[in-house]
């Protein structure tokens, strides 16, 4: 089970997102905006981070470039903005993928699954204990 982060500031897609994630056995936790998303991300081990570019404070590449300061954690835009000049600064920000809306959500899950196995950040298992984690890897 993976912890993904949807930062996205409607909180219609936000639900769909989150059960969508959820069903599909992993843990969802949402921000609605992108200051909320860096708390997160500082914060809480994420093993991945489903990003909005259009929010109030700060735009979805603003928030994935200062992600990247953070953590190589994997990042996939999901927006309305489908222009290839935004497609490629979304890649030139540090996004791992990029998503148009609107979108299958079976192909988004497909997209988190392949990125997932990819990634030294994804978990299987975890033991907490006062202020230590410890995180079981997988590979």
């Amino acid at each position: 089970m993976a912890k993904i982060l949807v930062i996205e500031d409607d909180k219609n897609m936000q639900a769909i997102l989150s059960e969508f994630i959820c069903s599909n056995g992993h843990t969802c936790l949402t921000a609605d905006d992108g200051i909320d998303g860096l708390v997160i991300v500082k914060t809480c081990p994420i093993d991945l981070v489903i990003l909005d570019v259009m929010m109030p404070h700060l735009d979805g590449f603003s928030v994935c470039k200062m992600i990247r300061n953070i953590c190589n954690v994997p990042i996939i835009f999901l927006t309305a903005k489908e222009s290839e000049d935004d497609k490629l600064k979304g890649y030139e920000q540090g996004g791992d993928d990029y998503v148009t809306k609107p979108f299958s959500p079976k192909v988004l899950m497909a997209k988190v699954n392949v990125l997932l196995k990819r990634s030294t950040y994804y978990h299987t298992d975890e033991i907490q204990r006062g202020i230590l984690t410890l995180v079981l890897l997988t590979s």
